[in-house]
């Protein structure tokens, strides 16, 4: 269990000193910062905080004797063991989004993915430290790479047919209801990789019997629920 976990009102600070004028606008928005720490955490390497912490905070970071600063940082360190505790007891967590506009109709899924994609590269490349996994990797990364864009992308460029609109638009819903579920599926992946782990052979805690948030069209215990994949 996390000895200091970080409250309500403590996510509020971090949001308002984000913001404060000693990072000059250059600090990345909260939703930002947790999409890349729960890479950060899941990942196959460990990520020291000599690298994150600069890319959270930009040239504020250069202020480290700063009081505002140092209290970021302070609150930065716990939400990332926060993160950490939280996957590590598959208590999926869940995703901070900020509206896209005023109406508050649709949130920015897209930021929360490429940044969590941003921070996975912080690693070194995931791909080929899966090594012969890297399919099953590429098969559990792919509704990031939907919601962030890179996928659409990718397809076009070959030259390769892109679903309809009616048909993007229900598997981008259905991957972002699920997005708390994508992500402790990333960490399990990772966890029982690295040296020394236990293999976790139990169900998810939720979502066995739901369609799979890659958008095969199975449900995910039939996909990438299943043990081969999860392990």
């Amino acid at each position: 269990m996390n000895p200091n976990p970080l409250s309500d009102s403590d996510l509020d600070r971090l949001e308002e000193l984000l913001e404060a004028d000693v990072f000059q606008g250059d600090a990345m928005r909260l939703d930002e910062i947790q999409a890349m720490l729960c890479a950060i955490v899941s990942g196959p390497v460990p990520v020291e905080p000599a690298v994150w912490l600069p890319e959270a905070l930009g040239k504020g970071l250069d202020n480290a004797d700063d009081a505002l600063v140092a209290e970021t940082i302070e609150l930065l360190m716990r939400l990332n063991n926060d993160l950490a505790a939280a996957l590590l007891e598959d208590e999926t967590i869940a995703p901070i989004l900020y509206p896209l506009d005023e109406s508050g109709d649709e949130y920015d899924y897209l930021a929360w993915a490429d940044t969590y994609v941003f921070g996975a590269g912080l690693a070194g490349d995931w791909f080929e430290l899966a090594g012969k996994h890297a399919d099953d990797l590429s098969e559990l990364l792919e509704p990031m790479f939907l919601l962030n864009g890179m996928l659409k992308e990718d397809v076009e460029k070959a030259g390769e047919r892109w679903f309809s609109p009616a048909e993007e638009a229900r598997l981008v819903a259905d991957i972002q209801e699920n997005l708390p579920l994508i992500v402790q599926t990333l960490y399990n992946f990772w966890r029982n990789k690295r040296p020394g782990a236990s293999v976790r052979r139990e169900a998810p805690k939720s979502g066995r019997n739901d369609p799979c948030p890659c958008g095969s069209g199975r449900k995910f215990k039939q996909c990438c629920g299943r043990p081969e994949k999860l392990n």
